[in-house]
């Protein structure tokens, strides 16, 4: 389905548990170019972000930083996506010390693909944007649980109650 908002198009696709997950290609925390498929034998926490540096992206990045012994011990690999740029996210990445890969999505494919761009408004503005939302998938890449109520300072939580 295509919408418009503000003369922007918007695909509003929505995934649904238990479909396959889309791939895409990124670098890997360590530089190392990687697809999702490489990753399939693993559980992976693909999680969908505003804007790196703002308050509610920082809290949801350290409460995952915080926590990532625990779900590395879990079986969990962690991908971060927001439409920043690389130099953007190696910033945040820096700043924080993240010790998972954040993946420059600036043409916005990747969003669209997973069906998390859509309207937004924040103090009364009406804008499109990144809805936040985590993709929990199993080692065969299918899509095990979709978290659309994201609480960014227990987001750890959320995603151990699955």
């Amino acid at each position: 389905m295509t919408t418009k908002l503000s003369n922007i198009d918007l695909r509003m696709t929505h995934l649904k548990v238990g479909c396959q997950a889309p791939l895409f290609r990124f670098k890997s925390e360590y530089g190392k170019e990687m697809s999702l498929e490489d990753l399939k034998g693993g559980k992976v926490i693909l999680y969908f972000y505003p804007k790196d540096l703002t308050p509610g992206c920082t809290a949801q990045a350290c409460n995952l930083r915080d926590n990532f012994t625990i779900l590395k011990k879990k079986g969990f690999t962690i991908i971060g996506i927001s439409a920043d740029d690389e130099k953007r996210h190696d910033r945040f990445a820096e700043k924080h010390d993240l010790p998972f890969a954040l993946v420059p999505d600036v043409d916005l494919k990747i969003v669209n693909d997973y069906g998390v761009w859509g309207p937004k408004s924040f103090l009364g503005l009406k804008f499109n944007g990144i809805h936040r939302t985590t993709f929990i998938i199993n080692e065969e890449g299918i899509i095990e649980r979709i978290i659309e109520k994201v609480k960014t300072r227990n987001h750890t939580q959320q995603i151990l109650e699955s």
